[in-house]
């Protein structure tokens, strides 16, 4: 080829390409990292927004001093629609609005009680901006402007410290589960399946959240935590579960990758701690006279954490004993699970689209009445196998060191 046309093609390109015809300033833009939701008394939507202060979130330094400002700061407007919301924010800040690194949206009880989620993320989805990978969380017995405006300690940015609470207690606790927008919404639309988000409240002095003194103290007043997990009907919420129950609905859908199951020994309670190192669920539908069943196969494994007995734990029978034990209490966690959402009449679990899957020409025929009918009376099986991988670096507790000592 001639080397003259190449070099002529490649001029032609640099002319033609412009690689900063989208460039967006960053004094120009204000960087939208949370997005709560509220609603009034009058019936409009009240949307709060945490904005990043760059200078202050990487300690620089602002107008030839020491910043010592909020890393974000919060403004709120009211509006009939969130589209609406979105541009009135215009009125109270100078900057193009910039959803493109929002993580995190939060609705408030509320909102999600009495009008649902269903109607909320139209506006976000149809966003080429807005990124559909945001979590959503549910602002448990409070607004979620109150969640928005807190100011955490450790994480600067408020959203960020949320978004590690999520990630680290899904993984090492297992009672609560994270759920991105995309998630929310493959819910709403599904047969047979509710969605499920996490809820977060402040714990302490509610009214000292958003003051820079609150992260001044070694304990701060006021300090964002996860508690529970939302179940929705028909995309409302109506119900919490908290504790072992949530993790009973976290052991049915398969998400469980680490935690502690406590068990009771010898009349001592929760004397023995089985560290959960690794979980399998399977739920197998089962059709018996056009008659849907739901079996649910737990298998797990884990390492003895703790021990508060003298116990030998080189006798393989007594080894047996624990794991019927952990056995016994995941069937109980997750069995209360079922029993809650059942008397909610919501399907959270999944069992509606086992059965599609199974039997399409069935679910046809349950699908209009399965919340409602079927699935409160659906027979649920629960399999439990638990095995005891390791001990830890003792076989022999000391305390039965101890024991025989003073024998």
């Amino acid at each position: 080829m001639n080397k003259g046309f190449v070099l002529v093609i490649l001029f032609l390109g640099l002319i033609l390409l412009s690689g900063c015809w989208s460039k967006k300033e960053l004094t120009d833009i204000a960087i939208i990292s949370a997005f709560g939701i509220d609603k009034n008394d009058k019936g409009q939507y009240v949307g709060t927004i945490q904005v990043i202060n760059p200078g202050n979130v990487t300690g620089g330094q602002q107008d030839g001093g020491s910043s010592f400002g909020p890393p974000v700061n919060v403004y709120t407007e009211t509006g009939n629609n969130l589209t609406e919301v979105s541009r009135k924010f215009s009125t109270s800040i100078s900057r193009r609005l910039y959803y493109a690194h929002t993580n995190l949206v939060v609705v408030g009880e509320r909102l999600a009680r009495e009008d649902g989620i269903l109607h909320l993320f139209d506006a976000m989805d149809r966003d080429p901006e807005f990124r559909i990978t945001s979590e959503v969380i549910i602002a448990q017995d409070m607004e979620a402007r109150d969640i928005v405006r807190t100011i955490t300690p450790i994480d600067k940015i408020p959203s960020n410290k949320v978004i590690k609470t999520l990630k680290s207690t899904e993984k090492n606790w297992g009672t609560h589960l994270r759920a991105n927008m995309k998630d929310v919404l493959n819910s709403l639309v599904s047969e047979g399946k509710e969605p499920l988000l996490t809820g977060f409240r402040i714990k302490g002095e509610v009214d000292q959240a958003m003051k820079l003194a609150n992260i001044e103290e070694t304990t701060p007043k006021a300090v964002l935590e996860a508690d529970g997990i939302a179940l929705f009907r028909d995309g409302k919420l109506v119900d919490w579960l908290q504790g072992n129950t949530a993790r009973g609905t976290i052991w049915i859908l398969d998400k469980i990758e680490k935690t502690d199951v406590n068990i009771d020994w010898q009349g001592y309670e929760e004397a023995i701690a089985f560290e959960v190192i690794r979980q399998k669920t399977k739920i197998l539908p089962i059709i018996q006279n056009e008659e849907p069943l739901i079996t649910v196969d737990v298998s797990v494994e884990g390492d003895i954490g703790e021990v508060e007995v003298p116990i030998d734990l080189t006798d393989p029978l007594l080894i047996v004993k624990i794991e019927k034990a952990a056995e016994k209490e995941i069937k109980k966690e997750i069995q209360e699970a079922i029993n809650q959402a059942q008397k909610n009449k919501t399907d959270v679990f999944g069992f509606g689209e086992a059965i599609q899957r199974s039997d399409p020409n069935l679910w046809r025929k349950l699908k209009s009445d399965w919340n409602s009918v079927y699935f409160p009376e659906l027979i649920v099986d629960v399999k439990v196998e638990a095995f005891v991988r390791r001990t830890g670096l003792r076989t022999k507790s000391y305390l039965t060191e101890i024991k025989e000592d003073r024998k």
